[in-house]
C-alpha cells in the first residue's frame, strides 16, 4: 500500500477524470466501493465535490491524465544558505537510504492498520444504531440493518482478492464483537462462493441479526455454559425462537429469516431447535452455522478457554463429516488459510511471529509479524511469506507457550477481530 503522507493536496474544484484520489473519511461516509480509487466519470465527480471536502490527496505517477496539476514551486532557498549546503554530499547513504524505505514503509502499515480500525469502528456503532432500535422501532432497524450490510458489500464487492487481517483491537461489547465477526467472515466466504448481490444481502442482515432474540433472554443465560442446567439450556436455546419472532416483527424477508431460525442446526441433524439436518437448511444458514461455531470458539465468553484459530480451524475439521456442510469447510478453511489472522506460530528459521493477515490465494503463506529483538516493537514490519520462498511456517501454538519476550513483543490478541482490505503490495509491508 502506497504511503498516503507523502501524496499531495488538491481543491476538490480542480479533480478531473483520470486522477488516482485518496479519501481520507470513513468509508461509511462515501458512497465509493474503496478510499483510494481512480475518477472515472463526471458523475464522480460531481458525488465528490458533494461530499463537503475541500482538498483530496491524489497521486499523479497513478493517475491518467495528459495534463496533471503543476506543482507548488518550492520556496526559494536563501543564498547563504545555499553556500553552506554546497559542500556537502548529495547522495544518502545506504544507511540512510534503509532508514528512510523503513520510516515510509511502517508509515504506510500503520495507516492501512488505522484505516481498517477506522472502518471496523464505524461498522461497530452502526450494529449498536441497529440493536438500539430493535425493540422500539423494529421496522427502522430493519432499514438501518440493511444499509450497514449494503455498506460492506460496496467495500468488499470489488475485482481482485481481499486480505482478512487481524484488528489489534474488538469492536467493544462482545455481542457487537462476536455479531460483526460473523457477518464480515459470512460475507467473505458468500463472496468466496460467488454469491449474487441479493444473497448476499440476505447473508449479511441474517448474520448481522443472528443473535437479536437474546436481547429477549436474561442476560447470565445469553452465552452456553458446560455448567447450565437443563433448565437454563432450555432457556438459553429459546433465544432462536425469539430472535425469529423479532426479525418477523421488524419484516425481514424470508432469507435472512431462515438464518435466524437456524444458525444453531447441525448438518447431522444434532442441532436446535428443530434437529433438522443440512438438507433441509439454507445455504446462508449452513454459512452462518459454520462460522458462528469458528466465532464462538475463538472468543467464548471466558477467555481463558479460548482456542486459538488454528486450533479451532482444526477442531471443526475433525467434526466437520457430521456437524458442517463438508463443501462449505472445505472452502471456508481455505479462505481462512491453515493458519487464520491471530494464530500465533513458529517460523522454519525458529522465529515466532503472529499471523496478522492471509490472503486466500495464498493459504499457507499468509503475512506475519516477527519477533526481531533488534527490531524495536513498535517498528516491526509484517512479512510476507508469499515472496520469501526460503521461510515458512513450522508449526502453530497457543500463545502461552511462547517464550516470555516474545509473547510480550507479539502481544496476541485475548479477543480475535477480524476485518477486510484489498490485497495490495508495496512499502506496506516486507516482502525480502
Amino acid at each position: 500500500m502506497q504511503d498516503r503522507t507523502s501524496d499531495p493536496l488538491i481543491d476538490v474544484s480542480q479533480l478531473t477524470v483520470g486522477m488516482f484520489i485518496h479519501l481520507d473519511l470513513g468509508w461509511m461516509s462515501h458512497p465509493f466501493p474503496l478510499s483510494s480509487f481512480k475518477i472515472a466519470s463526471s458523475d464522480q465527480l460531481l458525488i465528490l465535490r458533494r461530499l463537503g471536502l475541500t482538498q483530496v490527496r491524489w497521486s499523479p505517477s497513478k493517475s491518467d491524465l495528459n495534463l496533471q496539476p503543476q506543482p507548488e514551486p518550492a520556496p526559494a532557498v536563501p543564498e547563504g544558505a545555499a553556500e553552506a549546503g554546497a559542500g556537502s554530499s548529495a547522495e544518502p547513504s545506504p544507511e540512510e537510504l534503509a532508514r528512510e524505505a523503513h520510516r515510509r514503509a511502517l508509515a504506510a502499515q500503520r495507516e492501512a492498520l488505522r484505516l481498517c480500525e477506522q472502518q471496523y469502528g464505524e461498522a461497530a456503532d452502526g450494529f449498536r444504531g441497529v440493536m438500539e432500535k430493535v425493540q422500539a422501532s423494529p421496522q427502522e432497524a430493519r432499514e438501518q440493518a440493511e444499509r450497514l450490510t449494503a455498506a460492506l458489500l460496496d467495500k468488499m464487492l470489488v475485482e481482485g482478492d481481499l486480505n482478512m487481517r487481524l484488528l489489534n483491537e474488538a469492536a467493544g461489547d462482545r455481542s457487537t464483537a462476536h455479531a460483526l465477526n460473523v457477518c464480515i467472515i459470512a460475507l467473505l466466504l458468500g463472496r468466496a462462493f460467488g454469491l449474487g448481490r441479493d444473497e448476499m444481502m440476505d447473508l449479511g442482515v441474517g448474520s448481522l441479526l443472528h443473535d437479536v432474540g437474546k436481547l429477549e433472554i436474561a442476560a447470565r443465560l445469553r452465552h452456553r455454559d458446560e455448567s447450565f442446567t437443563a433448565a437454563e439450556t432450555q432457556a438459553y436455546q429459546q433465544h432462536v425462537a425469539k430472535g425469529v419472532a423479532i426479525a418477523q416483527s421488524m419484516g425481514l424477508a424470508p432469507a435472512p429469516l431462515l438464518i435466524i431460525a437456524q444458525h444453531h442446526e447441525h448438518a447431522d441433524g444434532s442441532g436446535f431447535p428443530q434437529r433438522i439436518n443440512m438438507d433441509r437448511m439454507s445455504t446462508g444458514a449452513r454459512i452462518v452455522a459454520l462460522v458462528n461455531r469458528f466465532d464462538g470458539l475463538c472468543n467464548p465468553l471466558i477467555t481463558s478457554k479460548a482456542m486459538t484459530p488454528h486450533e479451532a480451524l482444526s477442531l471443526m475439521f475433525a467434526q466437520g463429516r457430521n456437524r458442517f456442510d463438508a463443501t462449505m469447510l472445505n472452502a471456508f478453511i481455505r479462505m481462512m488459510g491453515v493458519y487464520p489472522p491471530g494464530s500465533t506460530v513458529q517460523l522454519t528459521d525458529d522465529r515466532y511471529a503472529l499471523v496478522v493477515s492471509v490472503n486466500s490465494a495464498r493459504p499457507l503463506k499468509p503475512r506475519v509479524m516477527v519477533h526481531d529483538p533488534k527490531v524495536p516493537k513498535d517498528e516491526a514490519l509484517i512479512l510476507n511469506l508469499e515472496e520469501m520462498p526460503d521461510l515458512g511456517i513450522r508449526r502453530s501454538l497457543k500463545p502461552q507457550f511462547l517464550p516470555r519476550a516474545s509473547l510480550d513483543y507479539l502481544s496476541p490478541r485475548a479477543r480475535i477481530a477480524y476485518f477486510f482490505d484489498a490485497v495490495t503490495t508495496g512499502p506496506g509491508e516486507l516482502t525480502t
